[in-house]
């Protein structure tokens, strides 16, 4: 039986995605995303958050580059992963992100709109963004 690797996470974005543009017209978007929980400790309402570094790759880098911003709320469904690197001191570091899959962003509809002076209709809505939009094909590749 193999693992599941499945993160869902819904948080706030702590800046504007950073945007990449690689070999081969690869696009990469990363940004941190907070979560936060909050507990009662001794009768005091404490909160903790804490930061994800979250990276969307190609076709969903793209819709992040037009639709994400900092301080916008979204739903985030992927996977974890671990890597290395080498920094500019060639000092090897080590980094756990977040590889989205897909994305929902949440809030009001205005969340979405150009300010209007028309505040009357702020019911809740919500955006779905996925990596493959082609439903008719079930391969995971």
């Amino acid at each position: 039986m193999s693992g599941i690797n499945k993160v869902i996470l819904v948080g706030h974005l702590g800046k504007d995605p950073d945007i990449r543009h690689l070999d081969n017209n690869v696009t990469v978007a990363s940004f941190p995303l907070a979560t936060s929980e909050t507990y009662n400790k001794d009768g005091k309402r404490m909160e903790q958050t804490e930061w994800h570094n979250i990276v969307m790759w190609r076709g969903l880098a793209e819709i992040a580059e037009k639709f994400l911003h900092k301080g916008k709320l979204v739903y985030i469904e992927g996977k974890i992963r671990s890597r290395s690197y080498e920094d500019k001191e060639n000092i090897k570091r080590y980094t756990t992100e977040i590889v989205a899959d897909s994305f929902t962003m949440l809030g009001r509809k205005s969340d979405f709109e150009a300010p209007t002076d028309n505040r009357n209709n702020e019911n809740e809505t919500s955006v779905d963004f996925k990596e493959n939009q082609n439903e008719d094909d079930d391969l995971p590749f």
